[in-house]
């Protein structure tokens, strides 16, 4: 099954929601990032949450990027995602290995440790739209439904889960958004609080069969949930080496002089997919021409 993202409203348009599942595109940066399992799953949430933010903007051109900055030994990750599904992202530490933690959980909170959750929204406009707060617990799903709290008093529920196979490839992916539009009636959010309350996790439904549909269907049971959109996710980055060319000659030709005269071909390497490009002191030579135009 390919991953996609769904979109819904229930209760007469006083819910919203999105969900997702993302195995494949998981699986995807763990194999090119080579990541531990702890970072794994936490830059497999951040993609998760990336992808389904992203589908809510409204223009094709628009860019959503999410960044964690913290003290913990996995340093920080940073997640860019469109409104067409393509999502791409890195962990500053891939390799840090830690152990579980009280719940035999992969321990993220402790990854990441104190810090701040940046979410940028650059649509069109001469600055991107930047909010921020702090990690509340780590876990990432908490710490999103707390920016929505704060920064776009957005009341929301946030679920995101990745569940490993022994061999630390990705067995589950994905989670959902959840929302409430101005004016949902106190009866509607009990009833949701109180389904919410029974999910054990993501992962769990997932790993039962359960679709992203099948998920909301159960959340929404009796609130006569609606499907209104859905779209396919993966993990893409749009890196080539003519766009690494073009990023070389904007250097300038001091520098590229620099390079040409060690006599040594460069390696340039995307810190969103790990592909390298290697560039000969012959292509620098064509690339400083271009410059000196």
């Amino acid at each position: 099954m390919a991953d996609y993202i769904i979109r819904a409203t229930a209760a007469g348009g006083q819910i919203r929601a999105f969900a997702a599942v993302t195995r494949d595109l998981v699986e995807t940066a763990r194999a090119r990032h080579n990541t531990s399992p702890v970072a794994t799953a936490a830059l497999g949430r951040l993609l998760t949450a990336g992808a389904m933010m992203g589908s809510m903007m409204k223009n094709e051109d628009d860019l959503l990027t999410l960044k964690i900055e913290g003290d913990g030994p996995i340093g920080g990750l940073t997640v860019t995602a469109d409104a067409k599904g393509d999502v791409k992202g890195y962990v500053n530490n891939p390799l840090v290995i830690l152990p579980c933690n009280d719940k035999g959980k992969l321990d993220v909170s402790t990854a990441l440790g104190i810090g701040v959750l940046s979410v940028i929204q650059d649509v069109g406009l001469k600055e991107p739209y930047v909010g921020q707060t702090i990690l509340v617990s780590g876990e990432i799903a908490e710490d999103l439904t707390y920016y929505y709290a704060t920064s776009e008093q957005t009341p929301s529920s946030v679920a995101l889960g990745v569940l490993m196979n022994k061999d630390n490839t990705v067995r589950q992916a994905g989670g959902f958004i959840i929302q409430m539009m101005p004016g949902a009636g106190e009866e509607i959010i009990a009833a949701l609080e109180q389904r919410l309350g029974e999910i054990s996790s993501v992962t769990s439904l997932l790993d039962e069969g359960m679709t992203p549909e099948a998920i909301l269907e159960k959340l929404f049971e009796g609130m006569e949930p609606e499907i209104t959109d859905r779209m396919e996710t993966r993990f893409f980055c749009n890196c080539d080496k003519a766009r690494v060319e073009k990023a070389l000659v904007s250097i300038g030709k001091k520098e590229l002089q620099s390079m040409i005269d060690d006599g040594k071909p460069i390696e340039i390497n995307c810190h969103f997919c790990n592909t390298s490009y290697e560039f000969s002191v012959e292509e620098l030579q064509g690339l400083l021409e271009r410059a000196a135009r």
